[in-house]
């Protein structure tokens, strides 16, 4: 048996002590540090979560703001499209009246061709009829020579 000193004999137990403290300690810092990592962890996330939530709340906002952009200019577009259909559709119809006038202008002018021609051949019968009663022949029979 080993003689314990009286200064041995408090520190074996303080050792035993503070090595039990030391653990508790060490435990209780680890743990702590434990949380502290899972803290670390959970406000990377978090902030990692965040960015991501605003950076889609963006992105939304941008769609949207596309989405309206490309509607108003659409609807200006199918506008456009009406008017210069309305505008084809009057043109056709004037270029069909205009087409009816010329028409109407040629049977006009065809008609009085045509009774022109009908006084011309009536003249010449009777200016004919006329020369066969009298039994003379027409002055102007050769007017070219």
């Amino acid at each position: 048996m080993a003689i314990i000193s009286k200064k041995d004999a408090l520190s074996e137990p303080a050792k035993q002590f503070n090595q039990e403290v030391g653990i508790r300690i060490s435990q209780k810092f680890h743990h702590r540090f434990t949380q502290l990592e899972e803290l670390k962890v959970f406000m990377f996330n978090w902030l990692r979560l965040t960015f991501v939530m605003e950076t889609q709340k963006k992105l939304s906002a941008t769609e949207a703001w596309e989405n309206s952009k490309k509607a108003t200019v659409e609807a200006e577009l199918k506008k456009i499209e009406e008017n210069l259909e309305k505008k084809k559709a009057e043109y056709v119809e004037k270029m069909k009246n205009k087409i009816a006038m010329i028409h109407k202008e040629a049977e006009e002018k065809r008609a009085m061709i045509e009774a022109r021609r009908g006084e011309d051949l009536l003249k010449a019968e009777e200016m004919a009829a006329k020369y066969r009663a009298t039994g003379s022949a027409p002055k102007k029979l050769l007017g070219c020579f």
